[in-house]
Order: C-alpha cells, then sequence, then structure tokens
C-alpha cells in the first residue's frame, strides 16, 4: 500500500480551521493561534461552525461533516489545523467523503480525539496526517513552547526527525510506517477494519488512564490478528498522571517481551505543552533508542 504524502507547508499558504470534537470555550485561545501564524506569514480561516456548541460538542454532527468537507474541497486552503481534541471524531467517520479527501490531499493536523480521522483517513483515503499541536492548547498558549513549535514546522517541511527516547524496553531495529495515536481513540475503532495492511510502528500516549485501563487497551489491540501480524516495534510516548508508574514501565516491558519487538518510552508524544508532531503513515525506523521519521 502507497500513501499520499501533501505538498510541504510553505509561508504564504492558507491554513484552515475545523473543530470536529469538542467546543471552543476559549475564543481568545484560538485568536491568539491565527494571530501567531498570521504573524508568521499565514493565512488562517475558520470553517463556518468553530465557534458553535451543541451540548459536549462543537456543533452538531452534519455541522461538523460539513465543515470538514469544505476544508478538504476548498482550494484555497493548503493545510488543516484542529481547534482542539475532546469527544465527537468517533460520530463522524461513517459519513465521511473519503473519496473527497483523497482527490483533495492536504496536511491534516491534531491529536487525541483527532487519531480517529487521522486513523480513517490513512485507511479509506490513503492519505498521511500529522498527529501534531492544535490551535486553542498548543498555537493558542500565551506561551508558546519552541520545541513543540520547532518539531511542528520540520515535520510539515519534510525534513527528517530523529527522536531519543529515554526508556528502552527492549533493543533492536524495527521498520515500519508510524501508525497509532492516542490509545484510547484508537481501541475505540475496533470492530471496524482499521489497522493499516503495512507493517507498522505503533506509537501511542495517553492521560488519566490507571495502569489497569492502559492494560486492558493493550489488551483488546493485541487480540487482533492483524495487529499482532503488523506490529514491528513500540514507540511509546508519555501515559500522564499514571498512579503507579513502575508497573507502566512492567506492562511495557511485558508486551515487548511478548511480541519480541523493539520496543522504547517516554517520547515527547503526549498530552504536555512539549511535544513531536509525528507523520501519520510515514516510513520511519525504530533503532535501539532512535526513532528515525
Amino acid at each position: 500500500m502507497s500513501y499520499i504524502l501533501p505538498k510541504p507547508l510553505t509561508k504564504g499558504d492558507t491554513i484552515g480551521v475545523i473543530a470536529p470534537s469538542g467546543p471552543i470555550l476559549d475564543k481568545d485561545a484560538i485568536l491568539r493561534a491565527k494571530s501567531f501564524f498570521e504573524g508568521l506569514g499565514y493565512n488562517v480561516v475558520f470553517s463556518k461552525h468553530t465557534f458553535s456548541q451543541d451540548r459536549y460538542l462543537s456543533a452538531t454532527d452534519e455541522e461538523r461533516l460539513e465543515d470538514l468537507h469544505w476544508a478538504f474541497s476548498n482550494k484555497e486552503i493548503d493545510t488543516i489545523i484542529c481547534a482542539r481534541g475532546g469527544y465527537g471524531a468517533l460520530r463522524l467517520i461513517n459519513q465521511i467523503d473519503y473519496e473527497l479527501i483523497k482527490q483533495n490531499p492536504k496536511n491534516f493536523c491534531g491529536y487525541s480525539d483527532i487519531t480517529i480521522l487521522s486513523a480513517m483517513f490513512l485507511k479509506r483515503a490513503n492519505l498521511i496526517t500529522y498527529s501534531s499541536p492544535m490551535m486553542k492548547g498548543d498555537f493558542g498558549a500565551e506561551k508558546t513552547d519552541k520545541y513543540t513549535i520547532d518539531s511542528f514546522f520540520d515535520a510539515l517541511s519534510h525534513k527528517e526527525q530523529i527522536l531519543e527516547a529515554p526508556v528502552v524496553n527492549q533493543q533492536g531495529r524495527a521498520e515500519g510506517i508510524m501508525w497509532g495515536g492516542n490509545l484510547a481513540s484508537i481501541v475505540s475503532l475496533a470492530g471496524l477494519d482499521f489497522i493499516p495492511d503495512n507493517d507498522f510502528i505503533f506509537f501511542a500516549e495517553d492521560l488519566n488512564e490507571p495502569v489497569y485501563k492502559i492494560d486492558k487497551m493493550f489488551t483488546q489491540l493485541l487480540n487482533i490478528e492483524k495487529f499482532r501480524k503488523n506490529i514491528k516495534g513500540l514507540a511509546l510516548g508519555k501515559f500522564l498522571d499514571v498512579e503507579y508508574p513502575e508497573q507502566l514501565q512492567y506492562l511495557f516491558n511485558q508486551i515487548a517481551k511478548e511480541l519480541n519487538i523493539p520496543t522504547v518510552s517516554e517520547l515527547n508524544i503526549s498530552h504536555e505543552d512539549t511535544k513531536n508532531t509525528i507523520p501519520y503513515g510515514k516510513n520511519c525506523v525504530l533503532d535501539d533508542n532512535k526513532l528515525i521519521i
């Protein structure tokens, strides 16, 4: 399977902002993000329903779907950055026009709940996307994180990134596409045809999940034959607010041993302010403590 890598982000491009998940309760943060990009020489436009709200969602399913299709079909938009995560992407995946996305490949950026869209765009539209900072919590922060910003622009300009993991759970070398993202979001796709046909390095992160639930989610994935067949390495980010971190590392060591694959953890892939941008679906190499993308 070959995948589509959209053209690099360059100054003068137009960035489209959509909110396919939770509502924007802090409009000032989004406007700060707009100013941030405009100050660097980009144009920023908002979808029709970016600042709407429907209960715990940014808008109704129909409105969020309309905004998503608008962003991909609008010829003036070069890159799409999601406003925030939360919940809502799962409600859209069976209504999305994946052929429209395939015929209009663009940089698509976000993480957390947005993982669901990245996974399905890769599977059904062959589109490489980006697990990346978002408008509200990252680009719209009162003080942006330089490491995070640099990684974002490096990734979207197609520069090679070398991430060094603080923890090596099992040594070795593996190759495959980068696939995974927010663990709870990936697991929510179980029951659908969502796992890549290619060999992959599984990257994952989460927050506010106890170790036994992380164990449960990994076990659910490992019970899927195709997952076990295609996974060639584990590149684990940070699982925030875990009460017993030593139990978590024990779990990762167990999984690495069971699968006999190279495994690293504590990468800067997380919900923290400091994070790497990961090309979702791009070929990579995991070599001992180095992840080369």
